[in-house]
C-alpha cells in the first residue's frame, strides 16, 4: 500500500492516510487500490480486532476527491466511474459492519470526500480549533457527495436537516459538528486524538452505525410524512428558479436525498453513485472544477503576482474622494483593520462617505452579527477629513474621484507628495489608461490602477492593472494588499478598457444591439437572464448609467481623433446614444432609461413601453438560442482578444475575473473556459457563423485562434 500505512498492534488496527508527494490526502486511483487492500488485510485480521482507528499523517485529514483525474474523464468514462465509486462504498460498508468500533480521529478539516471517510467511522473525535472545516463542498464545484455523503448526512440530520449542508454546501467547525452530532467528541490537540479514540474503542466493544439498528427512523420523517411530502411538492421548482436549469448538480443531489430516503439504504448508495457517475463526466462540472477550484486556488497561491521578498502589509491608507466608491473601499480596509484617511473636498462629504460605514455595520449589528462595541473599533480606523496633511505617511493612496482625466491628475499631483517614503500610488478608475494618468505622478513606476467594482462590500474582485511604467515591485504589493482586504485580484496590463470593463462593454452593448434590429426587448432581458447573467443587458446599462456610456463613446472618439484616426461605433452604442441624446433616457440614476422607475413605494421598475413603439419590428425572426449564444460568444470573443493583445496573460485571471467581476455564468466556468469546455473548433465553428450573421464583434483573426490554443489548459 502506497497510501495508506496498516499496522496492528494490541487489538487495535491504525489505517494511516499518507498520500506520497502530496500535502492531502485525496481519493486518488492508488488510495481507492490501498483502500481495498486495506479492507481485505483487516478481514483477514477480524479475529484479532478489538477496535480500528482511521487516522492522517498530514496537516488535514482528507481532502476529498483527486479533480486532476476528474478533469481527465470522458463521458465514456461514466460505468467505469460508477463501478469505482461502488467499490469504494463497498469499503466503507465492510469497516462499518464489520462488528468493531470505528474511530476517525480528524486532526484537520475533512471536506468532500474527505469528510466522506469520516462518515464511515462509528464514532468521531476533532481537534476543537475554529480554522477547522468539515463538510461537503461539492455542489460549488459541480459535483454531488456521491461516496455515501448524500445517503449519511440525509439519514443522520434528515430531508430538511441535510439541505444546507447538502444543496447549499454549508461548511461547519469542529464545535458546529458536535452540536449537530455529527462530530462526537472534541480534544484540545492532535495528541489527544488517540487516547481518546481508544478509551471509546474500549468502552464500546459492540458499535453500529445508526442506520443499521432496528429501530432506525429518519429525523424528520420520510418522503412520505405530511410535512415533508408538503415541502417537497415545492422544492424543485424553488431550486429551478434558482439554478435556472443550467446547474445539474443541486438538481441530481435533491433527487438522491428523496429518492434515497424511500428505500434502503444500500439502494441509496446506489441510487447516488449513478447520479454521480452522470455528473461527474459531464461538461459543467469540468468547467466549475476547473475555474472554482484551480483557477481560484492559482489566485490565492498568487501565480499573477510578480516575484517580491516578503508580502506587503498595508497600515495606513488615504482615500482620495468620498463618494460611494471611496465610502466603500474604506469601509472594506477598516473592516480588516487598516487605518483610512477618507479624504474629500469638504468635512461634510467625507464624513458621508465614512457614513456609509455606519449604515452597513448597524446592519450587522441589528442582526447580532457583529457587537456594538466592534462596530466604534471599525468606525474609529476611518478618519474623515477635507485636510491633505492627514495622508502624511500612508503606506498607499487610492484615488477615488471621478472618471476625468484633469481631475484624477490634479489630486495625483496634490497627494503624490505625502505618500511615505516607500509608498505606492493607485487610481480606482474603471475605464481610463493608468499609463495616460501616471503622466501626472513624479514616480510613475509606482502609480498602479486598482480597480474595485461596486458595491465594494459584496463584490470579491479586485483587477489590478499595469501600466507601461508600472514595476513589478508595485504590482506584487496591490496585490498584496488586494488580499489583505480579503479580496480576489487579477492582473492585467493596461489597455482601454482594460479587461472587465472591456468584456463587460460588450455583453450590455450587444443586448442594445438586438434592440436595435427590432428584437423585442423582454426578449433580450430573457435571452441574458436564460444564459445564466444575473440580469439582462438592458438592466445593467441602466444601472451602470446610459449616460456614461455615452460619456465613454464621446471620450473614445476624442482620443481616436487626437491619435489621427476614426472610431467606428458599435450597433449597440449607437443605439445607446440615441436613447440619451434623442430620448432624454440617462439610466436609472436619472428615473428613465430602458426602464421605467416609478415612485411609488413597493412599484416594481418596468421597460419603457416606448421601446416597442421606436424599436420592436414584428416581422424580426429570433431564436432564444441564437440571442444567449450572441450574449456568451460576443465576451468570450473579446476575452480571447485581450489574451492575444497581453491585457491578459494567464486563463486563470480571465475566468476568474470574468465570473466574478462582470457575472459571467458560473456554469461555463468563466469567459475561456466557455471556449475549452466547448472545444476549440466547435467554438471557432460556431464564432464564424456569427460572424457571418452579426459582424466583426465575433470575427475569430489568425493571432486570436493562436493564442486561444497556446493557452488552453492540459490535466
Amino acid at each position: 500500500m502506497q497510501t495508506i500505512r496498516y499496522e496492528l498492534a494490541g487489538g487495535i488496527a491504525t489505517l494511516t492516510f499518507d498520500e506520497p508527494g502530496s500535502p492531502v490526502n485525496t481519493m486518488c486511483e492508488q488510495w481507492q487500490q490501498d483502500l481495498t487492500a486495506a479492507v481485505q488485510q483487516l478481514l483477514a485480521d477480524r479475529a484479532a480486532l478489538r477496535g480500528i482507528v482511521l487516522a492522517s499523517a498530514k496537516s488535514t485529514f482528507f481532502a476529498g476527491a483527486d479533480l486532476k483525474g476528474t478533469m481527465r474523464l470522458q463521458p465514456q468514462d461514466a460505468p467505469r466511474v460508477f463501478h469505482e465509486i461502488e467499490q469504494v462504498k463497498k469499503n466503507f460498508r465492510t469497516l462499518e459492519t464489520l462488528g468493531v468500533p470505528v474511530v476517525a480521529c480528524l486532526n484537520g478539516s475533512a471536506l468532500g470526500g474527505g469528510w466522506e471517510v469520516a462518515l464511515a467511522a462509528h464514532h468521531r473525535v476533532a481537534v476543537d480549533a475554529p480554522k477547522i472545516q468539515f463538510g461537503l463542498p461539492e455542489i460549488t464545484l459541480g459535483l454531488i457527495p456521491g461516496a455515501s455523503g448524500i445517503t449519511k448526512m440525509t439519514r443522520l440530520l434528515g430531508l430538511l436537516g441535510a439541505q444546507p449542508y447538502i444543496l447549499e454546501s454549508k461548511l461547519f467547525s469542529p464545535r458546529d459538528a458536535l452540536a449537530l452530532g455529527l462530530v462526537h467528541e472534541l480534544v484540545p490537540d492532535a495528541a489527544a486524538l488517540r487516547p481518546a479514540a481508544l478509551a471509546w474503542i474500549a468502552a464500546h466493544p459492540q458499535a453500529q452505525q445508526p442506520w443499521d439498528a432496528k429501530d432506525y427512523r429518519m429525523p424528520g420523517g420520510t418522503p412520505s410524512s405530511p410535512k415533508i411530502a408538503g415541502m417537497l411538492a415545492v422544492a424543485p421548482a424553488a431550486l429551478k428558479k434558482k439554478t435556472r436549469g443550467l446547474y445539474p448538480a443541486p438538481e441530481y443531489a435533491l433527487a438522491a436525498m428523496v429518492e434515497g430516503a424511500q428505500v434502503d439504504f444500500d439502494t441509496a448508495l446506489r441510487i447516488e453513485s449513478r447520479y454521480l457517475a452522470r455528473l461527474i463526466v459531464s461538461p459543467v462540472a469540468k468547467n466549475m472544477i476547473n475555474t472554482f477550484f484551480f483557477n481560484l486556488n492559482a489566485i490565492k497561491a498568487g501565480q499573477s503576482r510578480p516575484p517580491r521578498e516578503g508580502r506587503f502589509v498595508p497600515r495606513k491608507v488615504g482615500i482620495l474622494g468620498a463618494g460611494m466608491m471611496g465610502g466603500g473601499i474604506a469601509h472594506a480596509q477598516a473592516s480588516r483593520g487598516i487605518a483610512t484617511v477618507l479624504k474629500d473636498v469638504s468635512m461634510a462629504k467625507a464624513e458621508a462617505g465614512k457614513a456609509y460605514s455606519r449604515k452597513v455595520t448597524q446592519a450587522r449589528v441589528d442582526q447580532g452579527r457583529m457587537s456594538a462595541e466592534e462596530q466604534q473599533a471599525l468606525l474609529a480606523r476611518i478618519t474623515a477629513t477635507e485636510s491633505l496633511n492627514d495622508l502624511q505617511g500612508c503606506d498607499l493612496i487610492v484615488e477615488a474621484v471621478f472618471e476625468n482625466r484633469d481631475l484624477k491628475a490634479r489630486v495625483t499631483k496634490e497627494a503624490e507628495p505625502l505618500l511615505a517614503p516607500d509608498g505606492f500610488f493607485a487610481s480606482n478608475t474603471s475605464t481610463l489608461p493608468i499609463t495616460g494618468l501616471a503622466r501626472a505622478s513624479a514616480r510613475p513606476q509606482k502609480f498602479v490602477g486598482i480597480h474595485f467594482f461596486s458595491p465594494v462590500d459584496r463584490m470579491k474582485l479586485v483587477e489590478i492593472i499595469r501600466g507601461q511604467a508600472t514595476d513589478d515591485d508595485t504590482v506584487a504589493r496591490a496585490y498584496d494588499y488586494v488580499q489583505a482586504l480579503g479580496k480576489i485580484p487579477i492582473v492585467v496590463n493596461d489597455a482601454r478598457g482594460f479587461f472587465t470593463s472591456r468584456v463587460f462593454g460588450t455583453f450590455v452593448m450587444e443586448g442594445a444591439a438586438m434592440v436595435g434590429e427590432g428584437i423585442p426587448a423582454p426578449v433580450v432581458e430573457q435571452a441574458g437572464i436564460q444564459a445564466g447573467m444575473p440580469v439582462g443587458p438592458l438592466a445593467v446599462l441602466d444601472e451602470t448609467a446610459l449616460s456614461l456610456s455615452v460619456h465613454v463613446l464621446d471620450q473614445t472618439r476624442a482620443d481616436y481623433r487626437a491619435e489621427g484616426r476614426t472610431y467606428i461605433a458599435s450597433p449597440g452604442e449607437l443605439l445607446v446614444e440615441r436613447m440619451v441624446k434623442e430620448f432624454d433616457r440617462n439610466g436609472r440614476a436619472a428615473g428613465a432609461g430602458f426602464y421605467e422607475y416609478p415612485q411609488e413605494p413597493g412599484a416594481r421598475k418596468f421597460l419603457w413601453p416606448q421601446l416597442k413603439t421606436l424599436f420592436e419590428r414584428p416581422g424580426v425572426a429570433w431564436q432564444m438560442q441564437d440571442l444567449k449564444d450572441r450574449l456568451l460568444f460576443r465576451q468570450s470573443v473579446e476575452t480571447a482578444r485581450c489574451l492575444a493583445e497581453g491585457v491578459l496573460t494567464s486563463v486563470h485571471d480571465a475566468n476568474v475575473g470574468s465570473i466574478f467581476g462582470i457575472g459571467f455564468p458560473g456554469w461555463t466556468g468563466g469567459a475561456l473556459q466557455f471556449v475549452y469546455g466547448m472545444g476549440i473548433d466547435a467554438f471557432l465553428a460556431r464564432a464564424r457563423e456569427q460572424a457571418a450573421q452579426y459582424g466583426p464583434g465575433f470575427e475569430v483573426t489568425r493571432e486570436v485562434e493562436d493564442a486561444i490554443r497556446r493557452f488552453e489548459p492540459r490535466y
